[in-house]
């Protein structure tokens, strides 16, 4: 799951979804996909243990092991961890519970602390596991201005703005804490769609392949500028203090 955590995971409301048809949607985000393997690669250290924060089928875990990294996959839905083993080799835990103290030196999570009722808590956990020096990437939808019924189907909390996220990561004691936005025209698009939807919660493969192709690249380049100010995304790093 990249969409599910359950109580006996960190402590919040069991959520009834495993975000397989979500995983389904976003194989066809190829050209997103590369953008957030390459935002994971290039804050991952050279060598040491990576931990992947709801993992899904360890869709981003697989490049950070080729780079020849130890990677852990926390991931609580059971069909999905089978899925990292068959598909990737990769270990995997179903808690996070389950790891270490101050047993790892990279810990990241995309589009996770969405699905979580007490998200302050779970980042806790995240600074437990890291050892003192060790960073933190997350990645989370952004404004609550444009939550709509895909959001509250799939179990999303909230959308986050820049502020609110860091201080979230700042009250679970991490430091060095930077933020941005990501996807200027995805804010359009998300806007969009939640005025102009039939209010099913219900996304077409085909729309993310199109917006994927055509739109994500420009985004992109329009971000360079609008970074500071507006996305449909937030992306944070942070580091537990030595």
């Amino acid at each position: 799951m990249r969409n599910e955590f359950a109580e006996k995971s960190t402590g919040v409301q069991s959520i009834d979804y495993s975000g397989s048809d979500v995983l389904e949607i976003m194989a066809e985000a190829i050209k997103y996909n590369a953008f957030l393997t390459h935002e994971v690669l290039s804050h991952a250290p050279k060598s040491g243990h990576v931990l992947d924060f709801g993992a899904g089928i360890g869709t981003f875990s697989a490049p950070v092991a080729k780079l020849g990294l130890q990677v852990t996959c926390v991931e609580y839905d059971d069909g999905q961890r089978s899925k990292i083993k068959e598909l990737h080799g990769l270990a995997s835990v179903k808690r996070i519970e389950d790891v270490a103290d101050a047993s790892v030196d990279y810990v990241f999570t995309l589009n996770v602390l969405e699905h979580i009722e007490d998200d302050v808590k779970a980042l806790k956990q995240l600074y437990r596991v890291l050892k003192p020096g060790g960073r933190l990437y997350v990645f989370v939808p952004a404004f609550q201005l444009l939550y709509s019924e895909f959001d509250r189907r799939i179990g999303h909390y909230r959308r986050y703005h820049k502020a609110g996220l860091v201080q979230a990561v700042a009250k679970a004691d991490f430091q060095d804490i930077e933020a941005r936005y990501y996807d200027s025209l995805g804010f359009a698009a998300a806007l969009a769609y939640k005025l102009v939807s039939k209010q099913d919660g219900k996304v077409s493969p085909s729309t993310v392949g199109i917006y994927d192709r055509y739109v994500f690249p420009v985004s992109r380049l329009l971000d360079i500028a609008a970074k500071p100010f507006i996305g449909k995304n937030v992306g944070l790093t942070a580091r537990k203090p030595l």
